[in-house]
């Protein structure tokens, strides 16, 4: 069962809410366009926490995320990675660093539908959380900015004031954010079958399949079949996505990987 630290608390209850509903919503990809870790992780290497190389690694995987989705095996290697490097880092650095990250390089990329989708349960007096693998103290703080519940997120285990390096629990991911809400859902009082649940990633089957309202946004080519299949809603925030052109998907391509090389080339001459 999911360790209750990876959860924020909520905020105080609204006197009119409705007993027993909520929405889960995935971060990457789903409320925001691209990868949360990896703004955590360009930011640690503005500090340089780590090479350039790694970070060039994690651009890559960035750029690949957003224009495929995510696959398992880029998912563990920067999280294994990400763990690496996290070892003797002061807790109170990533508390500030989660809202210098959210500031300059969060805040922006919300979709705006999706951020709507939220704002429309919070109006119609629904708890809403953030279900993600990104860790809970940046996690908390996009959930707190846009005005949300709370946030399950991944717990790194902390000694004397510094990560160890090692997890809390589970890295909240694919199973795992089931088994994070389910236990959510007997903490709050949530009755699942009355509850939303939003994702762009086919990993996130297990979550989606245990409310009764299930949602794909932004899916991945694997999770829109299934969503199709199962008669499940669909939006997709990305603009144009239907009409892109196999030359303004390489344009697009080389574009990124340019604007990377220059902002990690900058960051380095520094």
């Amino acid at each position: 069962m999911p360790d209750a630290s990876r959860a924020t608390k909520p905020s105080p209850e609204h006197p009119e809410q409705i007993k027993g509903e909520a929405a889960f919503f995935d971060v990457d990809n789903t409320l925001m366009r691209g990868a949360s870790l990896f703004h955590v992780a360009r930011k640690m290497y503005q500090r340089k926490a780590f090479t350039l190389r790694f970070a060039a690694g994690l651009a890559w995987k960035q750029l690949r995320f957003i224009m495929r989705g995510e696959t398992m095996t880029d998912v563990n290697s920067v999280r294994d990675a990400a763990l690496a490097f996290a070892i003797g880092i002061a807790h109170e650095d990533i508390l500030a660093l989660g809202e210098e990250v959210y500031d300059e390089m969060i805040a922006s990329k919300i979709w705006p539908g999706a951020r709507a989708l939220a704002e429309q349960h919070l109006s119609s007096n629904r708890q809403v959380w953030l279900v993600t693998g990104t860790p809970v103290e940046v996690a908390a703080v996009i959930s707190s900015r846009l005005g949300l519940t709370g946030a399950l997120g991944t717990v790194g285990e902390v000694a004397q004031g510094l990560y160890t390096g090692k997890l809390v629990g589970d890295f909240l991911h694919g199973p795992a954010k089931a088994a994070a809400v389910l236990d959510l859902a007997q903490r709050e009082n949530l009755d699942l079958a009355r509850c939303w649940g939003y994702s762009d990633s086919y990993n996130d089957i297990p979550l989606l399949t245990v409310v009764g309202h299930p949602v794909a946004i932004n899916p991945d080519s694997k999770l829109r079949r299934h969503a199709r299949a199962n008669n499940w809603p669909v939006y997709d925030f990305r603009s144009g996505r239907r009409a892109a052109t196999l030359g303004l998907r390489v344009a697009t391509v080389a574009g990124a990987v340019y604007g990377l090389w220059r902002g990690f080339s900058r960051f380095r001459s520094r």
